[in-house]
């Protein structure tokens, strides 16, 4: 590029705002829950501000204290997690946790979760009533929780009724975040757009397993765990454009994003915003750097708005 075209690249300032469901963001690049803690944890190494949204690692009405370890192994372009979901419990985040985030402009997004349609309902009242979280991402996928989660996330009828008893009990967005490990994730999408859902989110892992051949054990205390990273990309984005192309509300991609490229897919193949999940802990400043990447992209492709990006697989 000749220092002139680099001028005229530079001189062009993309929007790169979103509207999911009704919440409103400065960019369509947020962290993915689990992934991030409750947001203080990155705080030295991410400016937040520039961030479009923190979600919060996963919330229970009581505390949880997870899987017994070891609940990490690596793969091959991945790993495996059976964290279990441990978590502070959604009173002691709002005590302690989210004063830290007021202070920032970005959106705080809280995920939860439950064992029971009350337990759901009953979060997402809390944290309604705590102020300062912009919206709340449902997981009813969570493969390394033996009760719960799965069996929401598995059937459309139970994935619409956790839909709608949130969204009696909030006035916030409502983000349903989906399974992979089902047999149609499209059916689900529509069951819980039905439902009043504002924006899905997908995928959650995909369920694995890895065993040490020396001790004929496996790595993780759980037996199975929860697959992401690099590996899980092409599953990822082959179901959120499945996804996208049945639903009429906005669809986040994520699953294996660890580079600007991965993000700018997802949004091509109709994705309004991106999680960045396991990419955190290869590279504490990833989202920056996916950010700037994309801000780039806009610029050296002459488009001024994010929105002329998304969606459009062939038609360049």
């Amino acid at each position: 590029m000749t220092s002139g075209e680099d001028k005229r690249t530079q001189a062009i300032e993309p929007r790169l705002a979103v509207d999911i469901g009704g919440l409103r963001l400065c960019n369509p690049v947020m962290t993915a829950s689990g992934t991030f803690g409750y947001g203080e944890e990155y705080a030295p190494f991410v400016d937040l501000n520039r961030l479009g949204a923190v979600i919060v690692k996963g919330l229970s009405l009581e505390p949880r204290a997870g899987n017994p370890p070891p609940r990490l192994a690596e793969t091959p372009c991945g790993m495996l997690n059976a964290i279990g979901l441990q978590n502070i419990g959604v009173r002691a985040f709002v005590e302690q946790k989210l004063p830290f985030l007021k202070d920032f402009t970005t959106a705080v997004i809280a995920n939860i979760f439950g064992e029971t349609l009350d337990e759901y309902e009953k979060v997402a009242e809390i944290l309604t009533a705590a102020g300062g979280v912009a919206a709340l991402e449902v997981n009813i996928s969570c493969p390394n929780v033996k009760k719960g989660g799965i069996a929401f996330g598995a059937d459309p009828e139970m994935a619409a009724e956790v839909t709608g008893r949130v969204k009696q009990s909030t006035n916030l967005p409502v983000i349903m975040k989906l399974s992979p490990n089902v047999t149609d994730i499209s059916a689900i999408a529509e069951s819980v757009e039905a439902a009043g859902a504002d924006a899905v989110s997908l995928i959650n892992t995909l369920t694995g397993m890895s065993v040490d051949v020396e001790r004929r054990k496996p790595h993780l205390y759980n037996m199975t765990g929860g697959l992401s990273g690099p590996a899980v990309k092409p599953v990822a984005l082959r179901m959120v454009w499945q996804v996208a192309s049945r639903v009429q509300i906005p669809v986040i991609g994520l699953g294996g994003i660890m580079t600007a490229n991965d993000a700018l897919e997802f949004l091509i193949v109709g994705a309004k915003a991106v999680q960045v999940g396991t990419a955190n802990f290869v590279d504490p400043r990833a989202t920056m750097k996916i950010l700037d990447g994309m801000t780039h992209y806009l610029r050296k492709h002459k488009l001024s708005d994010i929105s002329e990006l998304i969606g459009t697989l062939g038609r360049l």
